[in-house]
């Protein structure tokens, strides 16, 4: 699939920086790639960061560049990998 801008919504605003969340039945290794977020390259900015609903899973994102209308995030920090219970 591709990027889908009514998936992705800001969450915090502050001093330059947003957090946002984005939910997707794409793999997180296809969320994470360089380009997938270029549909949103003119609301992205280094640092900020993606709470990802992703694959089945859920993880961070952050915005690592923007360039050229090119977004790259970094790979996809997962949340609640272990329960022991």
């Amino acid at each position: 699939m591709a990027f889908v801008s009514k998936d992705l919504s800001v969450l915090a605003y502050a001093n330059g920086f947003t957090l946002w969340h984005y939910t997707t039945p794409d793999a997180a290794t296809a969320v994470d790639g360089s380009g997938y977020f270029n549909g949103a390259s003119d609301m992205l900015r280094v640092g900020d960061m993606v709470l990802a609903n992703a694959g089945g899973g859920a993880g961070v994102l952050v915005i690592a560049s923007n360039a050229g209308g090119t977004v790259d995030a970094t790979n996809l920090t997962a949340f609640g990998t272990t329960n022991s219970d």
